[in-house]
């Protein structure tokens, strides 16, 4: 029988194995449903003993909800799929006298959490003129219902061909004493990278360091603060690739030459980057959303030849999503958008998917474990039992995973709550004390 059959037969069995009276079945109405910060809340809730093939727990887990960042867990499992042991890091052709290079959207070009840059060794190295073409991008550097004032967010930088930094400026401030003996101090701001960015300094925000952007342009507004060290980072306008190879030429003394379409030759070798599961743990620890987003444009590069999200994102769900119990609206890859909607029994089976196709361990490598990443000072009971991924919108939060129980039993779970009132941080508390009842007591 194919895969997404007996996965769907395994979750349609487990559901009719509910039974009416199993105290576990009615934990999440009594334990979570109208608690504090849920009182105003939509719930679902699926927990699955993977080992029976039973549900033990569900409550509207057929219901759709805003996944946040559990979109990521859709993205991640296609990167798994199709992009291999390590990282497309660009691609190239030869002749006796030039490269001709081609982005492929690889968000690790120096970046600062990736020390070994073999695409940039590759680039120091040759003695050949280089000229590179994004006749292959899609165009679109924001995702589809992402809000449209968080172009300075250090989460949502843009989309684009050629990333490198992150997309990202981080802007430091350091205050020193001046070299007499007076009280007097001096503060002093920095970039990195550092290049000749427009810089206006703007009157104090209360004491804190800020630094924001002009919408369109790569113009910087600092506001000196009060902290002796404090950093902020800060999305750059990407201007196609042209940003990029202006930092390019910053960092190692020179840059491919930009060329239109029409001079592109075919790109017939690619160099590999980074260790892919290496950037696959940032992205689901820190839930990472240009990391997730990249990664549907490396295999947009891949499967279509072009970085389009959108053609990409309805590729994979026919090729991999269309089994899921309910139909899936996918919008983009990391979750920022609130067109996302899927529900638990959907990631259920998608974790299941995973669990079947791929090493336990692998997983458990990239899945953040209790208290660790954006799992920070929760779960710290069940520790390397848990290993899940969160999601966070203003109202909307989710945590779907793996758990091994104190008995050692190995549960599937997903648990999404929409429109919570209150903090999210009293929502938190109270699905961990959810699930860690089933981690003592199943």
């Amino acid at each position: 029988m194919p895969l997404t059959k007996l996965l769907h037969c395994f979750l349609v069995a487990g559901f009719g194995l509910l039974a009416s009276c199993s105290p576990w079945a009615r934990l999440a109405k009594n334990n979570l449903a109208g608690k504090d910060g849920l009182q105003t809340a939509h719930l679902g809730v699926l927990v699955v003993d993977a080992d029976k093939n039973k549900t033990i727990c569900d409550y509207q887990s057929e219901k759709l909800f805003i996944p946040a960042s559990n979109t990521k867990l859709l993205s991640l499992y296609a990167g798994l799929k199709l992009l291999g042991d390590s990282l497309p890091g660009i691609a190239y052709t030869e002749t006796n006298d030039s490269i001709y290079l081609q982005p492929t959207g690889d968000p690790t070009l120096l970046h600062p959490k990736f020390r070994h840059q073999p695409v940039i060794d590759f680039l120091r190295n040759s003695n050949k003129d280089m000229v590179i073409s994004d006749e292959n991008w899609g165009g679109k550097i924001y995702g589809s219902g992402w809000p449209w004032d968080d172009f300075t967010a250090d989460y949502a930088p843009e989309k684009s061909a050629l990333p490198v930094y992150g997309n990202l400026v981080k802007w430091t401030q350091v205050i020193e004493k001046t070299d007499d003996d007076s009280a007097q101090t001096e503060a002093f701001v920095y970039s990195e990278p550092e290049i000749s960015w427009k810089v206006k300094f703007t009157p104090a925000n209360n004491g804190r360091f800020s630094v924001s952007r002009d919408r369109n342009e790569n113009i910087f507004y600092v506001s000196e603060g009060k902290e002796i060290l404090k950093s902020v980072e800060v999305p750059f306008v990407t201007n196609g690739i042209l940003s990029a190879l202006d930092l390019l030429r910053e960092s190692i003394g020179k840059a491919p030459l930009y060329v239109p379409a029409a001079s592109v030759r075919k790109a017939d070798h690619l160099v590999r980057s980074q260790p892919a599961d290496s950037m696959f743990a940032i992205m689901m620890h820190e839930s990472d959303n240009f990391f997730a987003e990249q990664t549907i444009l490396m295999i947009g590069n891949q499967l279509l030849g072009a970085m389009d999200t959108e053609k990409t994102i309805d590729t994979l769900a026919k090729m991999f999503f269309t089994g899921m119990p309910q139909k899936l609206r996918w919008a983009d890859g990391s979750g920022l958008s609130r067109y996302n909607l899927v529900s638990p029994q959907d990631l259920v089976w998608l974790l299941q998917k995973m669990k079947a196709e791929f090493p336990e361990q692998r997983l458990y490598n990239i899945l953040p474990a209790g208290n660790e990443g954006t799992l920070a000072g929760l779960y710290k009971e069940a520790g390397a039992n848990l290993h899940a991924k969160t999601g966070t919108l203003n109202g909307q939060l989710a945590l779907s995973g793996y758990l091994t129980t104190q008995k050692g039993h190995h549960l599937l779970f997903s648990v999404m709550v929409n429109n919570h009132s209150g903090p999210a941080s009293a929502v938190r508390r109270q699905l961990e004390k959810f699930l860690l009842k089933f981690y003592r007591e199943y």
